[in-house]
């Protein structure tokens, strides 16, 4: 199998850093692009980081973005220009920004996911059956506990699962939306989805679904102790999309969930 010429944006960030280790060690990979949004004076890999432009995605196959919005949207302009395949691991998106990517993905193909765990995304797979099959009388609600320097809360992967428990109640995710807390000791639940988003220490990533009838609750849980499990899913997501039409992908195509 030829190799996938790969470009990671936000190369010294976290996940950046995570990505580069992970694709050293993937066979199936050659980094041949690295880009950050500020001046970097030293090579990487002997790949000296670029600046987001048309020159940097140049000879590159897929783009693997773990940014901002506004970084990542910045990169889709230049994808959608070149016809770049590209993997968004970046979360916190507007509504609009969202709907942005949507038409993006009418020309090029785009695997987006808020997470990128196999875990992660068979936890939002049960969420969706837990949801359906406990009905209305359960209320429900989303805690999630990361690192102190992750700014955007709720989580992506957060997001995710809530979305998961609207399908599941037939609803759209935004009429679900319920209030958003910041290191609240204890949150309620509520007819729409409530979120509590604690920011402590180095935690990697930690998640819970809850249901409630006010007689019995049920939890669905996952804990994440290594980035590594991002960066690794990010590259099976890349492998995947190499040879998939223009569209809007998730994990759960790729793990293929029914």
């Amino acid at each position: 199998m030829k190799k996938i010429n790969l470009a990671i944006t936000g190369c010294m960030g976290k996940m950046g850093q995570k990505l580069i280790r992970s694709s050293s060690l993937d066979k199936n990979f050659k980094l041949v692009s690295l880009t950050e949004n500020r001046k970097i004076n030293k090579k990487i890999k002997g790949i000296k980081p670029e600046f987001n432009t048309i020159n940097a995605f140049k000879k590159v196959d897929v783009i693997i973005d773990f940014t901002i919005p506004k970084c990542t949207l910045e990169v889709l302009k230049i994808a959608v220009k070149q016809k770049k395949r590209i993997v968004i691991g970046t979360t916190g998106f507007t509504k609009k920004q969202e709907i942005i990517i949507k038409n993006y993905s009418k020309k090029i193909p785009i695997l987006k996911a808020g997470n990128m765990s196999l875990g992660v995304n068979l936890l939002m797979y049960l969420t969706e059956i837990a949801s359906k099959s406990l009905g209305k009388k359960f209320l429900s609600k989303v805690y999630e506990v990361h690192h102190k320097g992750k700014k955007d809360y709720p989580s992506g992967t957060a997001l995710m699962l809530a979305e998961g428990i609207s399908i599941g109640k037939n609803k759209t995710f935004y009429s679900m939306m319920g209030k958003k807390y910041l290191n609240k000791k204890s949150f309620p639940y509520s007819k729409k989805i409530n979120f509590n988003s604690i920011r402590k220490g180095g935690i990697v990533g930690e998640h819970e679904v809850k249901f409630s009838s006010g007689k019995e609750i049920v939890t669905l849980n996952h804990e994440s102790f290594d980035r590594a499990l991002y960066s690794e899913g990010a590259l099976a997501a890349a492998k995947w999309l190499k040879n998939k039409k223009p569209g809007l992908y998730s994990m759960r195509d790729l793990l293929n969930f029914k």
